[in-house]
């Protein structure tokens, strides 16, 4: 019986390391792509503020609509790849498809 523990405990903890080591890759690609998707509309008001902020309002109202409009399109569609591509290792790695990864981040 303790034998029979201690290899069900071993088999568990074998699968469950090499489950988590590589499904998190695909699952983060994944989780990646669904954000992008729920927010790339938010690079719109980003960008007029960032460009307001950087030059003026009237550029911020001109040129930062037309970036928030382009990155929405961009961040959206890199969204939708990252998604459907999410079990393969496209790009390598499951490297992020557009930098910074999130619209929120830096």
């Amino acid at each position: 019986m303790k034998k029979g523990i201690i290899m069900f405990v071993a088999i568990v903890a074998i699968v469950g390391i090499a489950t988590a080591c590589y499904a998190q890759d695909p699952g983060k690609k994944l989780m990646r792509g669904l954000a992008n998707i729920v927010t790339g509309w938010v690079e719109l008001p980003k960008n007029i503020y960032d460009t307001s902020v950087e030059d003026n309002v009237f550029s911020g109202l001109t040129i930062g609509l037309a970036k928030g409009v382009g990155m929405t399109i961009v961040r959206t569609g890199a969204g939708i790849y990252e998604t459907v591509t999410f079990p393969f290792p496209i790009p390598e790695e499951y490297a992020p498809v557009l930098e910074p990864e999130y619209v929120f981040s830096e």
